[in-house]
């Protein structure tokens, strides 16, 4: 979620406590489903800009995390890969389980020749995909995986890149120097296509390399292979700001014609569906996701990130309209998940930006407790103060 970074500019939980809340809440461990039995969702929270943080505070944020019962973390390998890795060890400490994104736009993955894209202050520049060093990519892969390998660290799983299909994170999508003209429709219409389909190309070796190197791993060589999690930003949307983007729908299909289904043990996506009434919802959610598929029609999706805003400040927080929302959205990954079709969903994000935030008024809020509950308990979970 590309707004966030324009607003963000303890004590562990561990032993007998950590136990004794995951006896509460009834946690359990969340296998990939096998024939004849029931499906089941990761459910799970963005924490976004962890390596942002001192030791101390990061273990605060993860701490309130757990306390509250979340059971998965989507947490990203960035600079400074130093305290990445020190949020994931405290995160794996108190029992989280990880979804790690690798952020592709680090500038260590990149020829030193290789200038960004410019935002013209608008969005902040960023690096084409296209000119990706892959020999970088490896080894600072490598060397960062070694390491969480070393702390004892099981990844659940890696999804390297987030939202390909829109110029906030493709350099090969442009921004344009004044918002307001028509934005491509297709990738047809790229002026630059050559260069965002070498930019595909090179993401699909970028799998290719994550899967080797995550297979050679000893705690994490079992862990899901995610692809990128694509933007479902409108066309409308971004012909008001200037920024290219590209239907996700399109880019999946780009990528499979790439043969990324036999790289990946699932389709990455991020749902962002707005406050409409609970059918609107429904079915504006249900479009996004149509192409998750299992066996040969494709594969499974997780949602790597999905939110709903309230832009209430006040406290304690009116949480009434997200809560009806947020309740729609999760019936519909419930029937997903019992389609094989969704198997893990991460709300964006836990305390980092005002609108969508789960964390207010230093508690969970009401909406919070129904985003982050297990599958099918999303009626019954009881919120810590």
């Amino acid at each position: 979620m590309w707004a966030s970074s324009f607003n963000v500019r303890r004590t562990r939980l561990v032993g007998p406590l950590l136990g004794m809340l995951l006896a509460v809440w009834g946690i359990v461990s969340l296998p990939v489903a096998h024939a004849g039995e029931t499906p089941t969702t990761r459910i799970g929270v963005n924490r976004l800009n962890l390596a942002w943080l001192s030791r101390r505070d990061q273990e605060r944020v993860l701490g309130e995390m757990a306390t509250n019962g979340v059971t998965h973390a989507r947490l990203s390998l960035s600079r400074p890969i130093d305290k990445s890795i020190e949020g994931l060890e405290i995160a794996s400490q108190l029992g989280i389980r990880i979804l790690l994104e690798i952020q592709l736009t680090n500038k260590s993955y990149f020829p030193g020749t290789a200038r960004p894209r410019t935002g013209f202050g608008r969005i902040w520049d960023v690096h084409r995909l296209s000119e990706l060093d892959l020999d970088r990519y490896r080894m600072g892969l490598r060397d960062a995986l070694r390491r969480i390998d070393a702390l004892g660290i099981r990844l659940e799983a890696i999804e390297p890149g987030n939202e390909i299909n829109f110029s906030a994170y493709n350099g090969d999508l442009l921004v344009y120097r004044q918002p307001g003209e028509r934005t491509p429709r297709s990738i047809a219409e790229l002026a630059g296509r050559a260069a965002f389909e070498q930019g595909l190309d090179k993401y699909v070796e970028a799998l290719k390399i994550t899967r080797e190197e995550v297979r050679a791993t000893v705690h994490s060589s079992d862990a899901a292979i995610v692809s990128a999690g694509l933007s479902d930003l409108r066309a409308d949307w971004a012909d008001g700001r200037g920024m290219e983007r590209l239907d996700p729908h399109e880019v999946i299909a780009l990528l499979r014609k790439r043969g990324i289904d036999s790289l990946v043990d699932a389709y990455g996506i991020h749902v962002y569906p707005g406050q409409k009434a609970a059918p609107a919802l429904s079915e504006r959610v249900r479009h996004i996701l149509d192409f998750c598929r299992t066996d040969n029609a494709g594969r499974p999706c997780w949602v790597t990130e999905w939110g709903i805003a309230n832009t209430v400040r006040d406290c304690p927080v009116d949480d009434r309209k997200r809560e009806d929302a947020v309740r729609a959205v999760r019936a519909v990954f419930q029937q997903l998940t019992d389609e094989r079709r969704l198997t893990a969903a991460f709300y964006y994000d836990w305390d980092t930006e005002q609108s969508y935030s789960l964390w207010r008024c230093g508690r969970l809020s009401p909406a919070g407790a129904l985003a982050v509950a297990p599958a099918g308990a999303q009626e019954t979970r009881t919120v810590l103060p």
